[in-house]
C-alpha cells in the first residue's frame, strides 16, 4: 500500500516537543520518519565521545507512537574535529580552489581516510540500531552529487586516478593509443605524469576526461556500497536506501542503485524548473506547478535504478529556499505531485520537512508546519492525501510497452565535446520523454545493458557509446526501434569509430553520417510539413535499404528507415518529435492518446491517473473510457487537479 513519510531532525527541537509531533504525524496518516541524516556533530561531539541518548530517546518516542524509522549514516556532514585532522579530505574545484568546511558535502569521494571514518561511524550505528524494531530502513549518506560535489580535483584523486588508470591500461603505451596522445604531444611514459583535466590552457583530452568521469562515478558506487556492508551485516532485512537528486548526471546512478535495495531521489518541481526549465514563458506558465513532464521522468529513471522499487525521499511541500525564484505551489499541487509519484509506482511518498527551521541556511524553506509549529498549507494537502490513498484499490506501475534508453557515460562523453554549446545531452532525451509523455505513453526507463524482451516500441535518443552487444540485443528484440542523432559516433576510447557514425547501427541499418552541424539558437532545418531540426543536424549517405521517412526541402534525408529501425539525424523540435513516435507507436500496434496542454496521464493497473499542471482548468474527457469509474476527481480537472479512474 502506498505510504507517507516526512523528514524530521529532532536534534533541532526541544525534548519536549518530540511527543507531541509524533502525535501529530500520526494523526496525518505519516507511518515513516526519516531522522539523522545530518547530525554526526551531535552523536560525536568530539573524537570517540559518543552521544546517543538524545536519538534513542528520539527512535523510542517515534517508534511508540507507532511510526517507523529510517534511519541515515551521517557522512553527508563531516564535523569540524574530522576535518582539522585530516584537512585534505576535503573537495577542490576544478578552478583548484579548495571547498571549506561551513556547509555540507564538504569531502572528497577519493580520500581513503574519510571512507575509513564512514566506515567506522556507520559500523557504530549499525550495531547499535541495526536489529531495533523501529528501525526499518537505512538511508546512505544524502543527495550524491549535490552542489557540484561528485567530482574533485583534490591530490587523492590525482594519485586514486593514476591507480586507476594504470589497471585499466597496464601501460604507459596502451594509454597512449587509447588516448590518442599523439595529437599535441600529449604522450607519456609513465602513470605518475598523468595530471587531472582541469587548469589546462585550452580543451584538456576528452578521452582523459572521459576516464576522468568513469574514474569519479566508480568513487560514488565505491563509497555507497562500503556504507552498503555494513549496513547488510549489522541491519539484517531492512531496506537500504539513498536519495538522488533531479539532473544530477556526473555518475552512474544505475551502478550505484545496484547495491541498494531501493532507489529514491528528492522532488522539488518548481525549484528544478527554474534551474532546468525551456524559456522564460515556459516558465512564467508552470512557475506554481513545475515542468509536467520532470518529475514523471525521474520517477521513471529511478524506478528503473531501483529494479522496480521506488520512494521519493523527499517531496516540495511549499516555496524553497534555494532556486531563483521560489514561487509558492498552486494549492493542491503537493496533493498532485503525491499522487503522480504513487502513480508511477512510489511506495513511499516523504515530505520535505515536519516543521520549518527558524534558523541556518533552509530557514526559508517552507515545511509542513511553519516554524511557530502552526500547520502549513502542505500539512492539509498531505492529510489528504492520506485518506485518499487508503480508499484506492491495489495498483501497480508495470512493466510499460515503452522503454526509453538513458546512459549516464553517454551523456559525459557528450557533455565533454558537445559541438555545439547548447547541446544539452539530457534536454536531448528529456524532449523525447516529453513527446512520449503529450502523445499519452507511460515508459519505462532502462539502462543500456536491459533486458529489452516484451517491449513493443523502444527509444533509444542518445547512445553515442554503443557496443555491439546492446545493438544485437535492441536488433533481437523485436521492437520497434528509434535512435536519436550522435549513436554510435563515439568509441569507448571517445574516438571517431573507423566505419563512421552511426557504428555498430550501420549492419542493421545501411546509413554513413558524413558531416554534422550544430545549429544556431532559432536556425532550423524545416521539412516539407513534418516539423523540423534545431541544433543538431547530420549530413546522411544512405545505403540501398535504408527509406527516408522525412526529408527536409532541399530533399536531404531527415529521418531514415529500415524494417522496424529509425533514425532521427538531428534534434527534432516537439511537432517533428511527435510525429515520429506516432508513425513508430502505430507500427508497434499502440495506441496514441494525445493529452492536450497541461493535462498528463500514468496507467498504473488497474488505475489511470490524470494531473493538470496548467494554470487553467482542463477537460480530460478524451482520456476517460465509457466503462471507467472516476473514484477521485472529475472529468473537469480544475487547477493542480487530479482525477484517479479505475478503467473498464
Amino acid at each position: 500500500m502506498p505510504t507517507l513519510g516526512v523528514c524530521y531532525y529532532p536534534e533541532h527541537w526541544p525534548r519536549d516537543m518530540w511527543a507531541d509531533d509524533a502525535a501529530r504525524m500520526v494523526e496525518a496518516g505519516i507511518s515513516l520518519v526519516r531522522i539523522a541524516e545530518f547530525a554526526w556533530s551531535r552523536l560525536e561531539p568530539a573524537r570517540d565521545e559518543l552521544q546517543f541518548d538524545w536519538l534513542d530517546e528520539a527512535i523510542d518516542i517515534l517508534g511508540k507512537a507507532g511510526l517507523k524509522i529510517i534511519l541515515c549514516t551521517p557522512t553527508a556532514t563531516p564535523p569540524k574535529w574530522l576535518v582539522d585532522e585530516m584537512p585534505d579530505m576535503l573537495a577542490v574545484n576544478a578552478q583548484g580552489q579548495t571547498r571549506h568546511f561551513g556547509s555540507r558535502r564538504h569531502y572528497s569521494f577519493s580520500h581513503a581516510g574519510y571512507r575509513d571514518e564512514c566506515r567506522r561511524i556507520t559500523t557504530i550505528l549499525a550495531k547499535r540500531y541495526g536489529r531495533n524494531d523501529h528501525v526499518v530502513a537505512w538511508q546512505t549518506d544524502n543527495e550524491y552529487g549535490c552542489h557540484d560535489t561528485t567530482v574533485s580535483y583534490c591530490d587523492a584523486a590525482r594519485s586514486g586516478f593514476r591507480d586507476w588508470l594504470a589497471r585499466r591500461y597496464q601501460s604507459p603505451d596502451a594509454l597512449n593509443r587509447a588516448w590518442g596522445n599523439v595529437f599535441w604531444s600529449m604522450e607519456v611514459t609513465d602513470f605518475a605524469q598523468i595530471d587531472l583535466p582541469n587548469l589546462t590552457v585550452t580543451e584538456a583530452n576528452p578521452a582523459h576526461r572521459l576516464d576522468f568521469a568513469r574514474y569519479t562515478s566508480e568513487r560514488v558506487v565505491d563509497f555507497n556500497k562500503a556504507q552498503v556492508s555494513i549496513l547488510r551485516k549489522h541491519a539484517p532485512g531492512r531496506d537500504i536506501v539513498h536519495n538522488f537528486m533531479g539532473r544530477t548526471l556526473d555518475f552512474d546512478h544505475f551502478d550505484v542503485a545496484a547495491d541498494l535495495d531501493v532507489a529514491s531521489w528528492d522532488s522539488y518541481p518548481i525549484g528544478f524548473l527554474e534551474q532546468f526549465g525551456r524559456d522564460e514563458a515556459w516558465k512564467n506558465w508552470y512557475m506554481r506547478a513545475g515542468d509536467p513532464d520532470f518529475q514523471a521522468f525521474h520517477h521513471d529513471l529511478y524506478r528503473g535504478c531501483g529494479r522496480g522499487r521506488l520512494w521519493v525521499m523527499e517531496q516540495q511541500p511549499g516555496p524553497v529556499n534555494w532556486a531563483p525564484w521560489n514561487p509558492d505551489p498552486h494549492p493542491g499541487m503537493v496533493q498532485l505531485w503525491s499522487h503522480e509519484a504513487f502513480a508511477h509506482g512510489a511506495e513511499v511518498v516523504s515530505y520535505f520537512r515536519w516543521r520549518q527551521a527558524p534558523f541556518a541556511q533552509e530557514q526559508m524553506h517552507t515545511g509542513l508546519n511553519r516554524p511557530d509549529n502552526s500547520p502549513d498549507r502542505g500539512l492539509d494537502e498531505a492529510m489528504q492525501v492520506s485518506r485518499e490513498i487508503a480508499d484506492l484499490p491495489p495498483a501497480a506501475a508495470q512493466k510499460a510497452r515503452i522503454a526509453l534508453l538513458f546512459d549516464y557515460p553517454s551523456i559525459w562523453a557528450t557533455d565533454i565535446q558537445p559541438q555545439g554549446a547548447d547541446f544539452d545531452a539530457f534536454a536531448h532525451i528529456f524532449g523525447w520523454y516529453g513527446a512520449l509523455r503529450r502523445l499519452g505513453q507511460s515508459i519505462d526507463i532502462v539502462p543500456a545493458d536491459a533486458n529489452f524482451d516484451g517491449y513493443s516500441a523502444i527509444i533509444v535518443p542518445h547512445l553515442p557509446m554503443m557496443s555491439e552487444s546492446t545493438m544485437e540485443t535492441l536488433a533481437e528484440s523485436g521492437a520497434q526501434i528509434v535512435f536519436g542523432p550522435r549513436t554510435g559516433s563515439r568509441t569507448t576510447n571517445h574516438a571517431i569509430p573507423d566505419n563512421l557514425p552511426p557504428g555498430p547501427l550501420q549492419h542493421h541499418l545501411p546509413i554513413r553520417v558524413q558531416r554534422v552541424e550544430s545549429l544556431r539558437p532559432g536556425a532550423l532545418v524545416e521539412s516539407h510539413h513534418d516539423g523540423a531540426m534545431q541544433r543538431w543536424f547530420e549530413h546522411l549517405d544512405l545505403g540501398n535499404e535504408a527509406k527516408t521517412v522525412v526529408s527536409d526541402r532541399d530533399d536531404r534525408p531527415m529521418v531514415v528507415a529500415k524494417g522496424n529501425l529509425t533514425y532521427c539525424a538531428g534534434w527534432p523540435n516537439d511537432q517533428l518529435a511527435e510525429n515520429i513516435l506516432r508513425r513508430v507507436l502505430k507500427s508497434a500496434g499502440m495506441t496514441v492518446e494525445p493529452t492536450g496542454d497541461d493535462l498528463r496521464i500514468r496507467d498504473h493497473i488497474p488505475l489511470r491517473t490524470i494531473v493538470n499542471y496548467g494554470p487553467r482548468p482542463r477537460d480530460a474527457s478524451h482520456l476517460i473510457g465509457k466503462g471507467d469509474t472516476i473514484l477521485i476527481g472529475s472529468r473537469e480537472l480544475p487547477v493542480a487537479g487530479v482525477t484517479i479512474i479505475k478503467r473498464a
